[in-house]
């Protein structure tokens, strides 16, 4: 069992940039696959980017592609989502999301029903 906690949402100004963090406790974060998704008012919670368990595989979704970038401290139980030249469609509440992987293989994981693990999320609001 895992308990994820994210942080680093705010208000920012369009091309501005936010770090978003998400905390593990529990147990140890290692054997985990790591992904972030976005909900914006209104619509589906949609993919954004993930992590492998490793950190040497990661993906991005199209919209986020050369404006984000993700990465992990075991040692600190932590995955970091870094956003920057950010829009104002980016506005929404980011959620991290866990996977299990016990380190078989590497893979990263971009469906929401491929997940264990959910945070409570954390808003980003993008003012244009």
């Amino acid at each position: 069992q895992v308990v994820l906690v994210e942080s680093g949402g705010g208000l920012v100004q369009a091309g501005g940039s936010l770090r978003l963090s998400c905390a593990a406790s529990g147990r140890t974060f290692s054997s985990y696959a790591v992904g972030w998704f976005r909900q914006a008012p209104g619509k589906e919670r949609e993919f954004v980017a993930a992590i492998s368990w490793s950190g040497g595989s990661t993906y991005y979704g199209d919209s986020v592609k050369g404006r984000f970038t993700l990465s992990r401290d075991d040692a600190k139980n932590t995955v970091a989502l870094q956003m920057n030249s950010l829009k104002p469609e980016d506005t929404a509440v980011y959620y991290c999301a866990a996977h299990d992987t016990y380190y078989v293989g590497n893979s990263y994981y971009t469906r929401l029903d491929e997940y264990d693990y959910w945070g409570q999320g954390t808003q980003v609001t993008v003012s244009s």
